[in-house]
């Protein structure tokens, strides 16, 4: 998939997906999460609340998120795994206050109020959804 054509489908709402991360004793972590989104075909954002998923990426910056939509077979489900390692984290600032507003318009106060940082990544692969090949 190209990059151009994984924004659109990456930023379709409504959209669920999952983050996945691992500390650096490498003990894993999958999530859900609906607010990533790209900003460009190199950047994704997110809100992130005081959880594991956080802890984890302060901890070690790579991450993957694997969003889905279903179809008749697993071999027709469209989604792509994106792979990600961080490119900031904040807790305070035009880009952390911007994250909260846009999920209080998007989800509402109880959702902005759990967010305690900003994300940044940048990708660094695509994998297609299903992948029978490496």
């Amino acid at each position: 998939m190209e990059r151009i054509q994984l924004m659109e489908f990456f930023n379709k709402q409504p959209r669920i997906g999952t983050l996945s991360t691992a500390d650096t004793q490498g003990n894993v972590n999958v999530a859900v999460f609906g607010s990533p989104r790209m900003t460009d075909e190199n950047t994704v954002i997110m809100g992130a609340g005081d959880n594991r998923s956080l802890s984890y990426l302060k901890q070690n910056p790579k991450a993957v998120f694997i969003f889905m939509e279903p179809g008749l077979t697993p071999f027709e489900w469209k989604g792509a795994r994106v792979y990600l390692r961080v490119a900031a984290i904040e807790e305070s600032g035009p880009f952390f206050e911007n994250m909260v507003e846009g999920i209080r318009k998007a989800v509402g106060d109880q959702a902005a109020g759990m967010i305690k940082a900003a994300v940044r990544f940048e990708i660094t692969a695509i994998r297609d959804l299903v992948d029978m090949g490496k």
